[in-house]
């Protein structure tokens, strides 16, 4: 268990507000993964435990980027050809459904200025960017550990609940 989530350490969110507001209320158990966090969450829903009273906070956040692979012309012009065909085809065949009469050509023409451009503005897009960043990945923003908090008049109930699970989930 956590205790850097306090009864005084935040405010109540105004109800109408929209702009980002601090979690409130005590936290009950902490996680290793979100998923494990979710599962508490569903296994207090699965009870008559007041569910609208929890909140999942991830703390200590980490933007954790994996790459993929090296970021190649080759690479760039094939990913913005296939986009650009789809892109053409959606275009052509909406143009054919408003004219019935052009038939084919309105959609081979949407194909073929599909890709046409598609290929010039990632070929550009690549000779711009070209030793800024020579690969290819994917970012993901992940906490080192969730912590579930309830509302203060409901958070000794939520902590046996899940006590009571975690002990089951042991034997």
């Amino acid at each position: 268990m956590t205790s850097a989530f306090t009864q005084t350490a935040f405010t109540q969110p105004q109800a109408n507000s929209q702009a980002p507001a601090m979690p409130s209320g005590w936290p009950i158990a902490s996680y290793d993964s979100y998923e494990a966090a979710q599962r508490a969450v569903d296994h207090l829903a699965s009870t008559d435990f007041p569910v609208t009273d929890v909140t999942i906070v991830g703390v200590q956040p980490l933007l954790v980027e994996r790459i993929a692979g090296k970021l190649t012309m080759g690479k760039v012009l094939s990913s913005a050809a296939m986009s650009g065909a789809i892109f053409g085809l959606f275009l052509g065949l909406m143009l054919s459904l408003l004219n019935p009469g052009v038939g084919l050509v309105s959609i081979g023409i949407g194909l073929v200025a599909g890709v046409g451009f598609n290929l010039l503005f990632g070929a550009l897009g690549y000779a711009a960017n070209k030793n800024k960043r020579g690969y290819i990945s994917q970012s993901q923003l992940v906490a080192q550990r969730y912590d579930v908090l309830s509302q203060p008049r409901s958070a000794e109930k939520g902590r046996d609940l899940l006590a009571n699970m975690a002990a089951r989930a042991a034997l």
